[in-house]
């Protein structure tokens, strides 16, 4: 089957990208107006259902990508063309921003920042909670989706698990972004803006530490039934 042309696949990316920072951005509106109380299993299960079911459903598309720091980590570890990235990052970024706005025109007084991110800790700790959640989140992306020997048809299902996983560790931390583009876009439309670099630097770094880290520890494939050496 003859892949979808980089305008094809940009548009999936964007439509992908609007839908989690939609889902994310207005269950956070929601709850911030007191219209339902979700808690935080219930907030980590939202972006990790999103997350999964958007893989599911664009991954044989574009790829699945639906944030720059995963665009990011994918071109430098050489998965993905260099040619490429600035249309999926200029596109991931338009989806957050459309989302954004659109949860903005439903709920104009911003209820809980309509999904910014905010630290609860110290510049530093935010910074390097958002680099960890990262690197886990792009070590689990890498193997399932580069390498033949992991999960294959449930690669969504481990990446939306670890995404719940790292909003539990660290949304009471530094948000548990892990997503440049998922942090933008409710900022914009909320105008928050706290140390908004810890939300680009950190997920940037992160992906990128945990991309060449799942390179490093990758062995040659080995026949079916063999031990690597």
């Amino acid at each position: 089957m003859e892949r979808p042309d980089l305008l094809r696949r940009g548009i999936t990316e964007f439509i992908a990208t609007f839908a989690l920072v939609f889902c994310v951005g207005g269950a956070a509106a929601v709850e911030g107006a007191g219209k339902v109380v979700l808690g935080l299993p219930a907030q980590a299960a939202v972006a990790g259902l999103a997350v999964m079911a958007l893989i599911y459903a664009t991954g044989h598309l574009s790829g699945a990508h639906i944030n720059p720091a995963v665009t990011i980590a994918f071109t430098v570890t050489r998965h993905f063309p260099l040619r490429d990235a600035g249309a999926y990052i200029v596109a991931q970024f338009t989806g957050a921003v459309t989302a954004g706005l659109v949860v903005l025109a439903a709920w104009p007084d911003k209820p809980g920042h309509l999904g910014a991110n905010i630290a609860s800790v110290s510049v530093g700790t935010a910074l390097l909670y958002e680099c960890l959640l990262t690197a886990l989140l792009m070590f689990v992306v890498l193997a399932v989706a580069t390498d033949t020997r992991a999960v294959g048809a449930g690669a969504a299902i481990a990446i939306g698990g670890v995404v719940i996983l790292d909003i539990l560790v660290g949304a009471g931390v530094s948000g548990a972004s892990m997503n440049p583009a998922r942090s933008f876009g409710p900022a914009l439309a909320s105008g928050t803006w706290t140390h908004f670099w810890i939300y680009v630097v950190g997920p940037v770094i992160g992906a990128t530490l945990g991309a060449v880290a799942y390179q490093f520890v990758r062995t040659p494939q080995t026949p079916p039934g063999a031990l690597p050496m």
